[in-house]
Formats: structure tokens, C-alpha cells, sequence
């Protein structure tokens, strides 16, 4: 910035003589006359001074000091207000992981069809990893199209989560992965894990009806109904016994989980694969306690016929939903539960988790009748008596008519 031009004038006393008048701004003072009120009092106008004492002096300082320290003091706290928010916004301070090993022993179970998200959770809640979501990001750098294996695993708290994944996916034990579907039909399942293992199918179909190999109850016909649906990780040198074993093993356990004494297996199993044919998971337990009914307290419209449409194509060794009345009046088919009063001869598929609880624990009920009117959806409707599941019918009726090719 320029400076303004000074007015010399506004500095100077009075004038005494065009001499003295015309003196330099560095003879100021030697204008003036010391003795005279006048110029005293313009000297004192022009540089006016208070003496302060030393104590004044020494509070100002310290005041000075205090108001510098107290203004420091209020930014740090609010920039450590501001960090602390942001920090919980992003997580900035979240512990994202442990490191090593681990240290206390833990076993984590890790259900059938549970997520790696749900597993995460699993493991954070008891400390295994220090944070779930870190532990799916590396999981899934690591693994983007495997999974997790259902079953028990001996882990540690406090442990990292490369640390996890490696005990929990047996790093560098290479195995044959194998998916088998629910409602899928034994023959089906042997295919399966033909293709998934690498060994002939035949090796597995020479045991489909050595059932005393496997510890399973004499009433079953074949290993149809425990070769437990899900997803495996087989070793490489397993062989068909072996796989067999591990499927039949888990269906055992859930029969065990949910408190199935072992002379009802037939039973429960049987239905259970019935109730997978015949519904969603959502009506798993409406749908067995229909079937109960009418096997335990038949009344005169059904007398003790479970009437299930999907038995009799097993039976026929086909895959349709569509019967005729023929094939229901079919007595040479054991598994026509149209013509034949109670279960079929043994179970018609291979049943999962939840339709086994279902059958183990079904619902309290009096309906007789239920027909899926709707197969995209599986929306079920049950019925008490024949008039209103006939009603039901024209539903699934319609549909199989707006939906041409799908009922066939």
C-alpha cells in the first residue's frame, strides 16, 4: 500500500518567527519552548503517555498469556471434536483387524446355507475377528467364488482374519467341491458327485441299496432319503464309500438336532421328502401337519390317502406335474399314495434341514387338503374338506390356463 502524503503542519505548535517556521522534521523539538503552558500543552496533546507500574504490567502480560493459552486450548478441543465425529462417521478409528494366531480356543459352528456375511457376524460377536466386514473383504479377495463349509471349527480369539480363513478353508488342501440340490432324486445326486469327484457313477450306484453299510433302519428300500442335500468339500483321495458316509452322517445329525428317536427316522424322513415336493420352506410345517393328518385321524373324505401328485411320478420314474387318473389308480406303483393308504415305500428325494425339522415338528392343524395354485410363486392354499379345496383347484386350474406349458 502507497502511504499518504504527510501534513507536517498537523505535528508542529505554534509558529515563533518565518525561521524557526520553515525547520526540518528533524528539528521539531527545537521549536518549542519548554517553559511555556501553551507549548507543554501541545507536546502533551501530540504524545501523550500513562506510566504503568511494574505489577500492572506483569497482570497484563499474564492476562495476555492466559487469553493465548485459553484460545489454544479451545481449538485443539474443537479439533478433536470434529476428528472424533468424522472418525465415527467413516470408522476411521475402528479396529479393522487382529494379528497372529490367536489366543483363548473357541468353536464356531457354521450352519447349512449360512451366508459369508452372517458367518462374519458369527465370528466378530465371539471375538474370533475384530470386525466382520473387513473379514468378508478378504474373504472374498481370497475366495470370490467359493464359500465356507458348513460344519465345526476349533479357532481361537483374537485371531487375524487371513488367520480364520486359512483354518476354515484348509489352505493348501486341495479338495472336489460338490453342490447337491434339494428334491433331487438319488439317481440325480449320483450324477452329481460323479461329475464333482471325478469318479464313475457306478461306484456310487453300487451302494444305492446297501443300506446296512451305512447304519440306516431296514424299512428303507435304498440310501433315497439320506444323501443329504447342501454343499460339500470332498478330498481328493475320498472315495464313494467314504462320500456316501459324510452325506448320510449329516442327515443323521439332523435327525439327532432335532430329537428324532431313531425307530420315527422312516417317518419323519419319509415325509419330510414328501412336505420339499409339496410346498415352499415357508409352509414346510402347514404341509406336514396336513399330511399327519391324514395318515393319523383319516376322515371319510381321504381315508388315509396322502394323495401327493409328486410320490406317484417318482413311482412312474418321471418328472411332471401333471398325473392322470390312470397312473392314480395304478396299484402296481408302491409309491402311488393315491391308490396305496399311508406312506409310500420309502422317501422320494433326499430332504434338507428344514423340511426335516418340519416333519419332526409339524404344525398343529386340521386342514386335509393343499394345492400350490400358483408355481412361480409357490403360493399354497389348504382346505379343511373337499368342497373348499375343489375351490382351490379352479385357482391352479386357471393358472395352469394363463400359464399354457407349465402344468404338463
Amino acid at each position: 500500500m502507497s502511504e499518504q502524503p504527510r501534513d507536517n503542519k498537523a505535528h508542529r505548535g505554534p509558529q515563533q518567527g518565518g525561521e524557526a517556521g520553515s525547520a526540518t522534521s528533524g528539528g521539531l523539538l527545537g521549536t518549542l519552548d519548554p517553559d511555556e503552558p501553551s507549548s507543554r500543552a501541545g507536546l502533551s496533546g501530540a504524545f501523550e503517555h500513562h506510566d504503568v507500574s511494574p505489577e500492572t504490567a506483569a497482570r497484563q502480560k499474564r492476562r495476555s498469556r492466559a487469553s493465548l493459552a485459553t484460545a489454544i486450548a479451545l481449538f485443539i478441543a474443537a479439533l478433536l471434536i470434529v476428528v472424533a465425529v468424522l472418525g465415527s462417521a467413516f470408522g476411521l478409528f475402528e479396529r479393522k483387524d487382529y494379528n497372529g494366531a490367536g489366543d483363548q480356543d473357541v468353536n464356531v459352528t457354521v450352519g447349512e446355507g449360512q451366508s459369508t456375511g452372517q458367518i462374519a457376524n458369527s465370528l466378530e460377536s465371539q471375538d474370533v475377528v475384530a470386525n466382520a466386514g473387513y473379514f468378508v473383504e478378504t474373504f472374498q479377495e481370497r475366495y470370490p467364488e467359493d464359500f465356507i463349509q458348513p460344519g465345526d471349527y476349533q479357532l481361537k480369539t483374537h485371531m487375524s482374519s487371513d488367520a480364520v480363513i486359512d483354518v476354515m478353508m484348509e489352505r493348501g488342501e486341495a479338495s472336489h467341491y460338490a453342490a447337491v440340490a434339494q428334491t433331487q432324486r438319488i439317481d440325480d445326486t449320483f450324477q452329481t458327485l460323479s461329475e464333482s469327484t471325478g469318479l464313475d457313477k457306478s461306484e456310487f450306484e453300487a451302494f444305492k441299496e446297501d443300506t446296512d453299510r451305512f447304519a440306516i433302519p431296514e424299512e428303507f428300500p435304498t440310501l433315497e432319503g439320506w444323501l443329504h442335500p447342501g454343499e460339500y468339500r470332498f478330498p481328493l483321495d475320498a472315495t464313494a464309500e467314504q462320500i456316501i458316509q459324510e452325506m448320510v452322517d449329516r442327515t443323521k445329525a439332523t435327525l439327532n438336532n432335532n430329537e428324532v428317536p431313531e425307530d420315527q427316522w422312516f417317518r419323519v424322513i419319509t415325509v419330510a421328502s414328501l412336505v420339499e415336493f409339496e410346498g415352499v420352506p415357508e409352509i414346510y410345517p402347514e404341509v406336514a401337519g396336513a399330511i399327519y393328518n391324514r395318515i393319523d385321524r383319516p376322515n371319510d373324505e381321504t381315508n388315509g390317502l396322502i394323495q401327493s401328485d409328486a410320490s406317484v411320478t417318482y413311482g412312474l420314474d418321471k418328472r411332471s406335474y401333471h398325473v392322470s387318473d390312470e397312473e392314480k389308480r395304478d396299484k402296481t406303483n408302491p409309491y402311488n399314495t393315491f391308490a396305496h393308504p399311508g406312506l409310500p415305500v420309502g422317501p422320494i428325494g433326499s430332504p434338507g434341514d428344514e423340511s426335516i425339522k418340519a416333519a419332526a415338528n409339524p404344525d398343529d392343524n386340521d386342514y386335509y387338503y393343499w394345492v400350490t395354485v400358483n408355481l412361480d410363486t409357490g403360493e399354497t392354499k389348504f382346505a379343511e374338506n373337499f368342497e373348499e379345496h375343489n375351490r382351490n383347484v379352479e385357482q391352479y386350474q386357471q393358472w395352469c390356463s394363463d400359464n399354457e406349458g407349465r402344468c404338463s
